[in-house]
């Protein structure tokens, strides 16, 4: 069985994933940035973030971040250790939230991140008496954010010359396919393939004036097996050739 409560170190290193269990993260220091199914905000001391079970999340902190974690259980575990706050508990499990904590609850979570959470009564009574008293906190729904474009771009940069799906960015921005479709035409005015697409053809431009690579190689190394497709999606994007822009760039450094 997974402990109930874990203290966990977060970096820039971007997680994304799902789980079928709900989760309850509780900031302790620094700044983590949290989305869940498309909304995000940040976890910081006196806060913490409600992930439902089944729930699409990414998190991430450029600056690292220290966080209480509690994995609940399962639906048993609820209905045998709250009792008649079982139906309450379950209701706030149910959506995800980010919420303040009032001083009590802030001092309780101090208390169980200096503690032995590893051990299992500890982490138990802790775990019961912290969700108990969450049950009449008012979540806050999650405000839109935008789409974290750094780690697309850097995912895109990365595999350039393999084949790109949009279910490969959906698991980057902790989204469904659907509903990264959604974002990136309501922020970006452009289909995520469309976007891709974008990003391999600037990459290869930047070759083409930097380096001295044969076109084909370029072509290859931004994910077309074909030099003339290459050379046509270039002219279509940026109304010259590979090779006029290549001269152009030659030109300008003399």
């Amino acid at each position: 069985m997974r402990p109930i409560l874990t203290l966990r170190q977060y970096t820039h290193d971007l997680i994304v994933h799902s789980h079928d269990h709900a989760q309850l993260v509780f900031g302790l220091s620094g700044a983590l940035d949290f989305e869940v199914e498309g909304r995000g905000s940040q976890v910081r001391q006196q806060s913490f973030v409600i992930v439902p079970s089944g729930a699409h999340h990414a998190c991430g902190s450029p600056d690292g971040s220290r966080c209480l974690v509690m994995d609940i259980p399962d639906e048993q575990w609820l209905r045998d250790s709250l009792g008649n706050h079982a139906d309450a508990s379950r209701r706030l499990l149910d959506q995800p939230a980010r919420l303040s904590l009032d001083a009590g609850q802030s001092q309780l979570v101090s208390w169980l991140a200096n503690s032995p959470v590893s051990d299992p009564l500890i982490a138990q009574q802790g775990a019961v008496l912290l969700l108990a008293s969450l049950n009449h906190a008012r979540p806050a729904e999650l405000a839109h954010r935008r789409l974290p474009y750094a780690a697309l771009d850097a995912h895109i940069d990365q595999y350039a010359a393999y084949p790109l799906q949009v279910a490969d960015l959906a698991r980057v921005a902790g989204l469904s396919s659907a509903r990264l479709h959604a974002r990136f035409m309501a922020e970006c005015g452009q289909t995520p393939m469309d976007y891709i697409r974008s990003r391999r053809l600037h990459k290869a431009v930047s070759l083409l004036r930097e380096t001295t690579l044969p076109v084909g190689e370029i072509a290859s190394r931004v994910g077309y097996s074909s030099q003339s497709a290459f050379c046509a999606a270039v002219l279509r994007e940026f109304a010259a050739s590979p090779g006029r822009l290549r001269r152009d760039s030659y030109n300008k450094r003399r």
